[in-house]
């Protein structure tokens, strides 16, 4: 059982991990470098402790001390007791869950060795925004895709934000790094992969007409808001598909197209 430590000091050394919580480009380095990642409220903190993540420590509020009762009997790390107001001083905002973690990253797989078990990974290229990541976590797990592969330059998954956008899921989708872009699309072609483009292009396939369910093994590639894939990323896919669509709309919102698009891709499949 951990002890209960009361922290009434913003400067205290113990609390290191949550400083600085809503500096982006501080944490984006050094929750990586750190082997860290903040997981924000009691349905995260129990995804995460559930997915196999070591906790580091947790930061509470005091009201939250017995709802997380079993969860600080369970683990074997410091839990810190604070003031929502000394909560608020050391990670930049009000802690509106009252409940933080520090977890410990795993290593990440390698794209080939997370290319050998599955059938249906989504591809992100430059999705930067955190938001986005964490909603296309979200529907990636809801809808029955197997793991995600990200170019170099995707957002953080484990980053706070994309986290709670997930409610957790992104501990639920095995995810890895294509190192070099795009030529490492070569390794989900080799894989036995099928990639398809999404694309609001007119040349594109419509993505029912495509039947990307009937493919054995389909990757469906996606890129940035706003500026959607590079010509890069298009040129090096198998074939272009697009969603349809009415009124004069020319496209979705990334976290949207990637939720209608995974559910083409895994219609029929049976959902755990």
């Amino acid at each position: 059982m951990a002890d209960i430590i009361t922290i009434d000091e913003p400067d205290d050394p113990r609390l290191h991990d949550y400083t600085g919580l809503t500096d982006v480009e501080l944490r984006r380095r050094r929750e990586p470098a750190e082997g860290l990642f903040i997981a924000e409220g009691e349905k995260v903190i129990r995804r995460a402790r559930h997915a196999g993540y070591e906790m580091r420590s947790m930061l509470l509020s005091a009201k939250w001390v017995d709802v997380m009762r079993d969860v600080i009997d369970e683990a074997p790390a410091p839990v810190y007791a604070v003031s929502p107001d000394l909560a608020e001083r050391v990670t930049g905002y009000h802690v509106h869950r009252g409940a933080l973690a520090s977890m410990q990253r795993k290593p990440l797989p390698s794209a080939a060795e997370l290319l050998r078990s599955t059938r249906r990974v989504a591809v992100m290229e430059a999705v930067n925004d955190h938001t986005n990541i964490g909603a296309i976590f979200r529907s990636a797990a809801a809808l029955g895709m197997d793991a995600v592969l990200l170019s170099p330059d995707c957002a953080d998954p484990l980053y706070r934000r994309s986290v709670k956008v997930s409610m957790g899921a992104v501990f639920s989708v095995p995810y890895a790094r294509l190192e070099t872009w795009p030529r490492d699309l070569e390794t989900v072609r080799e894989a036995g992969f099928r990639i398809l483009a999404l694309t609001p292009d007119e040349k594109a396939t419509s993505i029912d007409a495509a039947a990307p369910h009937r493919l054995e093994r389909v990757a469906l590639m996606l890129g940035a808001e706003g500026e959607g894939l590079s010509t890069r990323a298009l040129m090096a896919a198998d074939e272009w598909v697009r969603i349809p669509m009415a009124h004069g709309i020319d496209s979705l919102n990334v976290g949207a197209a990637a939720a209608v698009s995974f559910y083409a891709v895994t219609a029929g499949r049976p959902q755990g």
